[in-house]
């Protein structure tokens, strides 16, 4: 589809933004990003976006798709000719990798905020902090034993799950520094599976140093102290 018009709308530091970025890196689809300020919403993301008002939205010939993981799902279908296949041809396989991709979004996301939402870094560790460390550590265990032998979670390329975790690697320092512990003594395989990610162009170009994730966190957490 040579002539397509792709826009990607987003805001640098959401990792659900990064999952497109990847997505159409991974298949060498052309797009145009468009930068989105979540903070002053403008009168276009909520336009294309009425019902969530979120980002990010792919826009696709002037058509909105929204939700990070439906738009993965939308461009391995619309670019169906291009490699790799994010969805497996597999049914059962297909829907295991969607649960857990929703797993992710349900638990890892919420989960990891309460290490760091409206916390000052020179605090010790309350109760909220302690669950939402135990809580992260318990689903990225779940999730690292799904990978087997297999260098990625798709096998020998990215997969829908691949997408939809390795943006939250930007996180892991921002979560480490807050909650006073290490996911690599805790889950050495999955960041084992991040490097071997990041040794992916589509992955290193698109996911956000994580100083620059910490450092957006303590500026947010700054404007909520007010």
């Amino acid at each position: 589809m040579p002539n397509d018009e792709v826009v990607l709308v987003s805001f640098w530091p959401s990792p659900f933004g990064c999952r497109v970025k990847i997505a159409l890196e991974e298949k060498g689809i052309p797009y145009e990003y468009k930068e989105e300020d979540i903070l002053n919403k403008s009168p276009y993301l909520l336009a294309i976006n009425p019902v969530h008002k979120k980002i990010p939205v792919l826009v696709h010939n002037g058509k909105p798709v929204c939700e990070s993981v439906n738009i993965l799902e939308y461009i391995d279908e619309t670019w169906s000719d291009l490699s790799p296949r994010f969805l497996p041809s597999d049914p059962h396989q297909r829907a295991q990798a969607r649960f857990l991709a929703d797993f992710i979004d349900k638990q890892l996301y919420n989960s990891s905020k309460k290490i760091y939402w409206g916390i000052r870094e020179d605090q010790g560790l309350g109760e909220e902090q302690v669950n939402g460390k135990n809580e992260v550590l318990r689903v990225l265990k779940l999730v690292e034993g799904q990978i087997g032998d297999k260098p990625f979670f798709g096998g020998d390329h990215l997969g829908l799950l691949d997408i939809a975790l390795i943006p939250f690697y930007s996180r892991f320092y921002t979560w480490e520094t807050f909650g006073k512990f290490s996911i690599e003594e805790e889950c050495p395989r999955i960041v084992a599976w991040a490097k071997r990610c990041l040794q992916k162009e589509s992955v290193a170009k698109s996911l956000l140093d994580p100083i620059k994730a910490y450092e957006f966190i303590l500026e947010l957490n700054k404007l909520l102290a007010k």
